[in-house]
Order: structure tokens, then sequence, then C-alpha cells
């Protein structure tokens, strides 16, 4: 039976696929393990730039899971912002559909190309694999964070930084209006008193 918990939109989908490779030829024992660790809200995800961290527990033990992920290329940036327009677009299934068309598939890549290299996923468990379980939940527990804000998928390939530092900006977007939040340091606004 499919688990529709995780991936069930096209963006979220590409992180379920990290771990349900179409390549794999059998079944991993793992999978509903790390499906049942990511739906009872046992990971908590940090992300930082292109690095995901995840906190992953597990009955008395946690494990800290580090995956990187490569940037997007900028062709791919280029042709994907001629897509999206307005300050904060909608990112639905029909414009997944229309940028895997248009040949930019948004779909992350890990560092390394796969997760066999050992600098693309890391974990602090004592499993001598990339492919733990550990690792195996964050990539569930990312694809529900991207299910809920696609925008996610985007802004982990620093698309967003991509293409506001670039000097050729589409026609077809309209320029930012806003700051992140997370992108302002508190120092530059309050001083303490010495």
């Amino acid at each position: 039976m499919p688990d529709n918990d995780f991936g069930y939109t096209m963006w979220g989908k590409d992180w379920v696929r990290l771990a349900e490779p179409l390549r794999q030829t059998r079944p991993d024992p793992q999978l509903p393990r790390a499906r049942r660790i990511a739906r009872d809200g046992r990971v908590q995800i940090t992300i930082d730039g292109r690095i995901v961290r995840a906190v992953v527990h597990r009955g008395r033990n946690t494990s800290v899971a580090n995956i990187e992920v490569a940037p997007m290329s900028r062709e791919a940036i280029v042709g994907i912002s001629r897509q999206l327009c307005g300050v904060r677009p909608v990112l639905t299934d029909e414009l997944y559909r229309a940028l895997t068309d248009a040949g930019h598939r948004p779909a992350p890549t890990l560092v390394g190309v796969d997760c066999s290299c050992s600098c693309s996923c890391s974990c602090s468990c004592s499993a001598d694999t990339p492919r733990c379980i550990h690792v195996l939940a964050a990539y569930y527990e990312v694809a529900r964070l991207v299910d809920d804000d696609p925008r996610i998928a985007l802004d982990i390939q620093d698309f967003f930084r991509a293409s506001s530092d670039s000097t050729e900006v589409p026609t077809a977007v309209t320029p930012q209006r806003w700051i992140a939040l997370n992108a302002l340091n508190p120092a530059d606004y309050f001083m303490a008193p010495k």
C-alpha cells in the first residue's frame, strides 16, 4: 500500500526518491521504520544553506544526520526563473511539470552524485553506511516539509540566493521586496550597553 504521508506533491516526491531510488531492486527493511520515525515526529530538521541537519530520536538514542545538497546549475536557475513570476510565486505540481518539460527538473542532487559518497551524507550513529535509518528518516521529514512549502526545495539548492546574486535578472521575475528574517544579523540593529 502506498504511503501518502510523504511526497504527495511532485516537489516532495523528489526527496522520497532519495530514500526510495528507482534503481533499488530489493525491498529495504529500514524504510518502514524510517517512515515511522518521521511520522511520529522524532526528527528535527535544521536547514543551513545547502546542509540539512537532522536530529533523530530513536528509542533512548539520539543521532545527528547531515545531508549536503549540491547547488543548482546556473542554466537551471535561469530556466526556472523564467517560469516563475511574482514576488512569491505559487509552486504547484503543474509548475513542476512545466519546469520538467522545459528540461529544468528541480530535484535535489546530493554532493557526490549519490549517497554512496561519504561527503554527501553522514550520521553520528554506529552504522557504517551512508543509508542508515537516520538519514532515511531525514529524507522523509524533509519530504514532508517540502510538501508543506515547496519553496524549501528550491531554497535548499541555493536557487533564491543565486538568482538574487545574479546580475542577469530575467524579465518574467519581479524582484523580491522582502528580506528573510533569518538573513538579518541582530547585532547590526541592536547594541548592548557596555
